[in-house]
């Protein structure tokens, strides 16, 4: 499938660095809040960002396997930095070094998630962006999506332990 046909443009946009990309969602990762930099970067109106799920953004060469692991650390309790290739509406795409935190209301339930959205410097897009190729190869060397995700967090894992690091510490170091 060529990009055109994924409803990609390869056109990269970027935002300043004073600008912080906000949005917080459900516990199901519905978005239930975007802020103004938010609205300008994705090309989501508030009105059509609000109530859907935040993969309205997921870019395709995104590996599923960093959203897994996204995903059960933030469900977990813990907070998690990760460098993030998102789509806009138009298939645009832009990258952003994300903070994402579960929110919690008084007895420490999780009652939804808030995410910071940085820009990411051009050298840590470069460096991860190899890794991220690896990861996606694997996923997609089989037409049964569990395994390919199954086998790229084995990959990803091994990798992480072969550098004897964490995600967030690499991602710290790049």
């Amino acid at each position: 499938m060529t990009r055109q046909e994924k409803g990609l443009t390869g056109v990269e946009r970027t935002f300043p660095e004073s600008e912080i990309i906000v949005t917080k969602t459900d516990t199901r990762g519905r978005i239930t809040y975007a802020n103004e930099v938010f609205v300008s970067i994705s090309g989501y109106s508030e009105a059509e960002a609000l109530g859907q799920p935040h993969s309205i953004i997921r870019h395709p060469d995104m590996p599923r396997c960093v959203f897994k692991l996204l995903w059960d650390t933030i469900e977990a309790g813990q907070e998690i930095f990760a460098y993030v290739n998102n789509r806009a509406k138009n298939g645009d795409h832009y990258w952003v070094f994300a903070h994402v935190t579960p929110t919690f209301d008084r007895t420490r339930g999780i009652i939804g998630y808030h995410s910071n959205r940085r820009s990411p410097r051009r050298e840590a897009i470069d460096a991860i962006c190899p890794v991220y190729d690896q990861l996606l190869r694997v996923e997609r060397q089989t037409a049964d999506r569990k395994a390919g995700l199954q086998a790229s967090t084995a990959m990803l894992h091994d990798f992480l332990a072969k550098q004897d690091t964490t995600y967030d510490a690499l991602v710290h170091a790049l």
